[in-house]
């Protein structure tokens, strides 16, 4: 009787241990089915902010390259007035096109072609084409013309006289007794109808007392050192100089009369032969030559400069 009493027991604690377990497993496997899926918000958050992300960082990246924006940067050697100060003019639209310019010296000397030929500067700006082809020849160098740039019309002046009609016979006048600006000095006396010279010297752009074939005007010509010639200008009805230097001494003495723009005397800025086609020399070039630039040179000088000619 005992025994067939707990088999019934036995078989129903099986079958409730068995269904407890059953449910069980439903428990663990519904806990995981929760836990799998991403929400969609989660999602588009995660991916929004790796999209700032990208885009912050390309920000930075592009203003880096902004600041990182090469220049050049070209050396010159300008005499003071008026070509430095017609550089100091060009600088800041040369700058926006990331050319740098910077003047190593103001004040131009024997040594400065010599520096431009050697390359310790890349230009200078101080002389005109005569005297560069003489110095070349002289020299075996082969600096060359980039552009004309500005005349410094070699002038006549007067602490006596108002106009040249005012000057009277046997008038005494002092020029400068360098090759190019004697010729330049006797060549506006020819065409003010003071003298006459012979026909070689259009040709040589050189001349001297020697070459006048006749005195159209009585006329005393005093050849002087250039530098001498304003010191001492009161000793004379008129004197001849060229007007940078007029400038430089702010003398206040009446303009008779002067060169013009055709001038074969043109300032010109001087570089290497292997430098022509340099950009930013060509930049420089453009600027100085530009409209802008004339009519700065004309409004700034009062014709006391003028800018050149383009040929």
């Amino acid at each position: 009787m005992r025994r067939s009493n707990l088999l019934p027991l036995m078989a129903a604690a099986i079958l409730s241990i068995g269904v407890f377990a059953g449910c069980g497993a439903k428990a663990g496997n519904a806990a995981q089915e929760t836990k799998a899926p991403v929400s969609e918000s989660t999602a588009d958050t995660t991916s929004s902010k790796n999209t700032d992300d990208s885009e912050s960082t390309d920000g930075k990246n592009n203003s880096a390259e902004a600041e990182q924006k090469e220049t050049v940067t070209i050396t010159g050697i300008a005499d003071l007035v008026p070509h430095s100060e017609i550089i100091e003019y060009v600088t800041p639209k040369l700058a926006e096109q990331g050319i740098i310019i910077e003047l190593v010296a103001t004040s131009a000397d024997a040594t400065t072609n010599e520096k431009t030929a050697k390359g310790e500067v890349d230009f200078n700006y101080f002389q005109h084409y005569p005297y560069l082809e003489e110095w070349n020849t002289t020299n075996g160098f082969d600096l060359i013309n980039a552009g004309d740039i500005h005349v410094e019309p070699i002038t006549a002046y007067s602490d006596k006289y108002t106009s040249t009609e005012e000057i009277p016979d046997n008038a005494v006048v002092a020029i400068p007794n360098d090759g190019t600006n004697e010729y330049r000095a006797l060549r506006i006396l020819e065409q003010n109808g003071f003298i006459k010279l012979n026909e070689e010297t259009a040709t040589t752009l050189s001349a001297s007392l020697t070459d006048i074939e006749e005195y159209i005007r009585p006329l005393e010509i005093v050849e002087l050192d250039s530098a001498q010639i304003i010191p001492t200008k009161a000793d004379y009805d008129f004197f001849i100089t060229n007007t940078n230097k007029a400038l430089e001494a702010k003398i206040t003495s009446t303009k008779l009369f002067s060169e013009g723009s055709d001038s074969p005397y043109a300032n010109i800025i001087a570089v290497r032969a292997e430098d022509k086609d340099n950009p930013a020399i060509i930049a420089l070039v453009k600027e100085l030559q530009s409209e802008d630039t004339r009519k700065f040179i004309e409004e700034k000088y009062e014709g006391a400069v003028i800018p050149a000619n383009l040929r």
